[in-house]
């Protein structure tokens, strides 16, 4: 009996571990097909072959004969207003901080950098691309809130992206319940999506911006959850090494 039930642990210590590296893989795929996304998209804008899709959509979310106003009644404008805010680097900092504040007060030193990385890192990328492409916003009349630096990427969609998907990596990888982690990531990219379309609507984002800023936030997310696995992995090898084999 004894010799069977260490069988089947073990068995299931190599299922799981196999999960892990399949899941890890995969990460690294989707994290490349992201970065490669984000550069066709990049080509694209600055060849200007993308300004047909661009400008037709937004007009298409505006009055017919009149840019200044979004289509739908005041609320959606004013409802849009609010949720846009939550992609600010404002919001997004305070969120960040008191989220790595309980992971230190919890001594959960792993997620704690990782969220911090992840987040600092995104910003600073972010403000490099905007300088290095300059695109230009769309038209001031469409301008619904007051923004102040260039186009692409969307900084609001590309931060949201990073922050809420790698919270809902975190939740994930803490939860028992498959139901739990489903529930966690559907609600990151929800409200990832939900930032990124109001930036169009409120006319200061391309389409295009929006997208290349979910792409590669997306991808930046995964590469920072690669980086916390190899880090974790490494340190869980070594202290295997270090342990004290049984006589």
């Amino acid at each position: 009996m004894t010799t069977n039930a260490t069988a089947r642990s073990r068995f299931s210590e190599i299922v799981q571990g196999a999960r892990k590296e399949i899941a890890v893989i995969a990460a690294l795929l989707v994290a490349a097909a992201g970065f490669l996304g984000f550069l066709g998209v990049t080509d694209e804008v600055t060849d200007g072959h993308t300004k047909m899709f661009d400008e037709g959509l937004m007009l298409m979310l505006r009055h017919p004969g009149d840019i200044t106003k979004p289509i739908g009644p005041t609320w959606l404008r004013l409802a849009a207003t609010d949720v846009t805010a939550f992609g600010s680097v404002t919001d997004l900092a305070i969120i960040v901080l008191v989220i790595a504040g309980l992971f230190l007060a919890q001594k959960r030193w792993r997620e704690s950098w990782l969220l911090i990385g992840a987040s600092a890192s995104g910003l600073l990328l972010v403000d490099i691309i905007k300088v290095a492409v300059g695109r230009e916003r769309p038209p001031l009349a469409m301008h619904a809130v007051e923004v102040g630096n260039a186009s692409f990427p969307s900084g609001h969609a590309m931060l949201s992206a990073i922050i809420y998907l790698s919270l809902a990596t975190l939740v994930a990888h803490f939860a028992d319940r498959r139901r739990v982690r489903a529930y966690a990531l559907s609600a990151g990219l929800a409200v990832t999506l939900v930032v990124g379309c109001s930036r169009v609507y409120l006319g200061v984002h391309w389409p295009t911006d929006v997208i290349a800023g979910w792409v590669l936030g997306a991808a930046w997310a995964l590469l920072w959850w690669l980086i916390a696995w190899f880090v974790e992995h490494r340190r869980g090898a070594r202290a295997r090494r270090e342990a004290p084999r049984p006589m």
